[in-house]
């Protein structure tokens, strides 16, 4: 909390160095998150130039019960949300029936457990196997992120969020419960499930990038 207390000293007394620092150094994340609720990447554009301006007006309001970047992004959500419910029509992000964990139809899970190795085992949630060569061309990073993305895209919104938060955006665990305000057991369910399905999809694009070159 100390830096908090000194970042947000700075902010208070205008300093425009740090302002565009924490601008610099948090856009990116907090524009991809805003784009899990709203339908374009403009209007997540719009979010986060509307949340900076939310923290500008509110910085007075900031008691330090949590951290800085715990505040923003909660601003950060509940900017998104309600911009996202304007633009579409949508399931809010705290409404999602069931238990919240997205198997999938039903309760099948989304990819066989068995590929992946288990709690117990030297890395617990990885792929028991892997391809046995990799592509080499770098020309494929591209088509890459776009199967990352697709992947992402077909997950339920608050596997979306989690798996973005931490595999995206470097999050640790407990930032993004504090953020989303879910357990820690139900983080790493979404986390797992989510991460299934990228995976799924990776290794298909491998596959299939690795037979077109033979």
């Amino acid at each position: 909390m100390g830096d908090d207390r000194d970042l947000v000293t700075a902010l208070r007394a205008g300093d425009q160095q740090a302002f565009a620092a924490m601008i610099d150094g948090w856009s990116g994340s907090m524009l991809r998150m805003a784009r899990l609720h709203v339908p374009t990447d403009s209007v997540a554009e719009e979010v986060v130039q509307e949340t900076w301006l939310a923290v500008l007006t509110g910085l007075d309001r900031f008691r330090a019960e949590s951290s800085l970047r715990t505040w923003v992004y909660r601003i950060l959500l509940n900017q998104a949300k309600t911009r996202g419910a304007r633009e579409r029509r949508t399931v809010p992000f705290a409404s999602l029936a069931g238990d919240g964990y997205g198997y999938g139809d039903g309760d099948r899970p989304t990819v066989d457990p068995e590929r992946f190795q288990g709690p117990d085992e030297q890395y617990p949630g990885g792929w028991r196997r892997f391809p046995d060569e990799w592509p080499e061309h770098s020309t494929l990073s591209r088509e890459l992120h776009d199967v990352v993305r697709l992947a992402l895209d077909a997950l339920p919104p608050r596997q979306r969020v989690v798996v973005a938060m931490r595999d995206l955006d470097g999050h640790t665990a407990e930032e993004v419960s504090e953020l989303l305000d879910i357990s820690p057991g139900n983080q790493r369910v979404l986390l797992h499930r989510g991460r299934a399905v990228v995976r799924a999809r990776l290794e298909r694009y491998y596959q299939s990038a690795l037979e077109a070159t033979r």
